[in-house]
């Protein structure tokens, strides 16, 4: 069975991305649950996902100290939900930052320090720029499907199958460009 906690803010595709992984178990011939925990994602709010694989999976919720992988497409993001993380699992962080609206209004200061303070906490951390490699494939939405591709450099994934399961659930108008994300973020990490 494998654990996969994705987080992210509204807009970033976690919920796409959950997607994706449920094709990918799908054409794999695996079972998968996966359940939505959305904040206020309309206005930039968190928003996680758990996705379940394996040959038979009950529930679709991750508990914590309990997931494999955690895909944070936000610095601030992993930081939240890195309690999720198992020991020895695999905390995979998009580095560029959205701030948070108490933030953008002066409410409140985004964390100094942030990312040495999850590489203090967490054994096994990759951050990546996964939105510059996204814009560099034609848009910055594509960053979920750069996570993807990293994803599976870093964890052993089909590539193959991955790259099917991108391509049957985004829009045809999108699939090279996506497609061409999923590279970059497959070879770059």
């Amino acid at each position: 069975m494998t654990n996969i906690l994705i987080a992210g803010v509204g807009g970033q595709g976690t919920l796409l991305a959950s997607r994706v992984l449920g094709r990918y178990a799908m054409i794999s011939g695996k079972d998968c649950k996966l359940s939505e925990i959305h904040g206020m994602s309309q206005r930039g709010g968190s928003v996680v996902t758990h996705v379940r694989i394996g040959d038979k999976i009950y529930s679709p919720v991750i508990w914590e100290g309990s997931a494999d992988v955690i895909l944070a497409f936000e610095t601030l993001e992993a930081a939240r939900v890195k309690h999720y993380l198992k020991k020895g699992g695999v905390l995979l962080v998009n580095s560029e930052k959205i701030l948070p609206m108490p933030c953008i209004t002066g409410a409140a200061e985004y964390p100094v320090g942030l990312q040495e303070k999850i590489q203090e906490t967490c054994e096994n951390v990759c951050f990546i720029k996964a939105q510059a490699w996204a814009l560099e494939a034609g848009s910055a939405k594509a960053t979920n499907i750069v996570m993807l591709g990293a994803l599976c450099k870093l964890c052993g994934l089909d590539k193959g199958v991955m790259a099917q399961a991108v391509a049957e659930c985004v829009p045809e108008k999108f699939r090279a460009l996506n497609l061409k994300a999923f590279e970059l973020g497959f070879e770059r990490v």
